[in-house]
C-alpha cells in the first residue's frame, strides 16, 4: 500500500495504517523553528527553511523531511499568499529568534523597535497590514477598516478579491497538481475563494486598502445585524467559487484526493461564536451548494476546518456536505474525541485531534505524547475516517524531543496493527 492509498482509505472509512498529514495545509503545518530542527535532527542538510505560510510563519516540510517523518500527504497551495506576494524569487532572512529563513521576494517589512511590520503585496508605500510583535513568533493581522457610514454599506466592497480565477494560478495549480501526483502521496489543495467568512480573511491582510466591514469585532456584529448584507456577499461569493472550481477542476482533474474549502472558525474554547440556526440561516446553503457541485462533478473530499467547541454544529457540517472535518479540538468543551468518533465518525473523517498543542505536546515529556498519540489513533482509527495531524499547527519552541515522539508513536501505532 503506498502513501496515497493509505488516505484514500482513511478518507472512505476503511481499516489501514492511519495516514499522517504536516505541511499539506496552513492548518496542519509546521512552525518553521519547529522545521528546522526536525530537519537537524534527522540528519537532513543544513539550509534555510523556506516559508511558505508567513502570516502563521509556517516552514516547508519538503520531501526529504516528509519522508523521515513518514507523512503521507502532499500540499497544493496558492500562488500568492495571505499578504497578497507570489511564492516566488526567494530570499534569506533573519527572523527575530535568530534563524535565517527564505521568504519570498516580496516580502518587505519594517522595523520599530523590536516589533515587525509586512505589507501586502509587499508594497511599504501603503499601511502595513500586519505585525508581529517583541517576542512573538508569527504575524497578527493589522484591523484598517475605514469609519463605517451604513447609510453608504456596499457588499461590493467585501468581496473585491473573490474573482476570477487568474490565468496564472491556473497555470500554478496545473503545475502543482502534476508535481503532487508525481509525489506518491496524498493530495490536498487550498484554491482559494471558497471561504465564506474566513476572520483570517475578513480584514483583508493582502488588499493594500481595504473597504467595507473589515474590523473582526464589527463582522461578528454584522453577521447578527446586518444579515441582508451577509447574504448579498456570499451570493456574489458563492457564484464566482462554483465558476472558478469548474476551471480549476479542468486544469487538475483528479490529481487532488482533498480540498481545502473553509476555515471559518465557529468555536471558542467553551463555546461557539453563533448559534446552530444562525449557521443554517446564513452559511449552511452556500457550503452545501459548493459541496453539491463538487460532489456531481469531481472525486474530491472536501475539508472543513474549524476550532474550537464545535460539537454542536456537527450534524450541520454533515448536512451542509462536508467530508473531513479538522482539526478536531479535544481539548474543548463537548469534544471528547471517543463520543465525536462514536456519534459521527461513519460520517466525517476526522482530520486532525492526534495531539494537544495547547499543553502536551509543546509542554508535556516524550513519554506523555507517546501516550496520547497512541490513545488518539486508537479512538480515532477505529473503521478508518482519521487522518493524523496535531491539533493545529505544531507550535514555535516546540521541543524537538517531543515532535519525534509523536511521529514516532504514530509508526508504532501502524506496526501494532500490521
Amino acid at each position: 500500500m503506498n502513501r496515497r492509498e493509505r488516505l484514500l482509505r482513511a478518507l472512505t472509512h476503511k481499516d489501514g495504517p492511519v495516514p499522517m498529514d504536516f505541511g499539506g495545509t496552513a492548518v496542519t503545518g509546521i512552525h518553521v523553528s519547529v522545521v528546522a530542527a526536525l530537519r537537524e535532527h534527522y540528519g537532513l542538510e543544513r539550509r534555510p527553511v523556506k516559508v511558505i505560510e508567513p502570516y502563521q510563519m509556517l516552514g516547508e516540510v519538503d520531501d526529504e523531511l516528509k519522508d523521515a517523518l513518514g507523512v503521507d500527504t502532499t500540499g497544493i497551495y496558492g500562488r500568492t499568499t495571505l499578504f497578497g506576494f507570489a511564492l516566488e524569487q526567494w530570499k534569506e532572512w533573519q527572523a527575530p529568534w535568530g534563524q535565517t529563513v527564505l521568504v519570498p521576494g516580496q516580502f518587505n517589512v519594517t522595523v520599530k523597535g523590536k516589533d515587525v511590520y509586512i505589507y501586502p503585496e509587499g508594497d511599504t508605500s501603503v499601511p502595513p497590514s500586519g505585525h508581529l510583535p517583541e517576542g512573538g513568533y508569527f504575524f497578527d493581522t493589522i484591523i484598517r477598516q475605514p469609519p463605517i457610514d451604513e447609510e453608504r454599506l456596499n457588499p461590493d466592497d467585501n468581496t473585491e478579491e473573490f474573482g476570477p480565477v487568474s490565468p496564472e494560478a491556473l497555470a500554478h495549480f496545473a503545475r502543482e497538481a502534476n508535481k503532487a501526483a508525481a509525489s506518491g502521496r496524498g493530495v490536498i489543495a487550498n484554491f482559494g475563494g471558497t471561504a465564506f467568512g474566513d476572520i483570517a480573511l475578513v480584514p483583508g491582510p493582502f488588499l493594500k486598502h481595504p473597504k467595507g466591514i473589515r474590523d473582526i469585532a464589527e463582522w461578528y456584529v454584522t453577521t447578527a445585524i446586518r444579515q441582508d448584507y451577509v447574504h448579498a456577499m456570499f451570493q456574489k461569493q458563492i457564484a464566482a467559487a462554483l465558476l472558478n472550481l469548474e476551471k480549476i477542476h479542468a486544469v487538475v482533474g483528479d490529481k487532488v484526493d482533498a480540498v481545502f474549502l473553509c476555515g471559518t472558525d465557529f468555536g471558542t474554547q467553551s463555546g461557539q461564536f453563533c448559534s446552530t440556526v444562525a449557521f443554517d440561516e446564513l452559511w449552511l446553503p452556500y457550503y452545501k451548494k459548493m459541496n453539491d457541485w463538487i460532489r456531481r462533478h469531481t472525486t474530491w473530499k472536501t475539508f472543513k476546518h474549524s476550532c474550537g467547541a464545535v460539537e454542536p454544529f456537527m450534524e450541520h457540517f454533515i448536512k451542509a456536505g462536508f467530508d473531513i472535518i479538522n482539526p478536531v479540538q479535544c481539548s474543548a468543551t463537548g469534544m471528547d474525541p471517543r463520543a465525536l468518533k462514536e456519534k459521527y465518525g461513519d460520517r466525517l473523517v476526522f482530520w486532525g485531534g492526534g495531539i494537544d498543542t495547547q499543553k502536551i505536546l509543546p509542554f508535556g515529556t516524550p513519554a506523555q505524547v507517546r501516550e496520547q498519540v497512541l490513545e488518539r489513533c486508537a479512538i480515532l482509527s477505529t473503521q478508518g475516517g482519521f487522518v493524523f495531524n496535531a491539533i493545529h499547527n505544531v507550535q514555535a519552541r516546540t521541543p524537538v524531543a517531543n515532535g519525534v515522539a509523536m511521529v514516532e508513536a504514530v509508526r508504532e501505532f501502524n506496526g501494532q496493527r500490521a
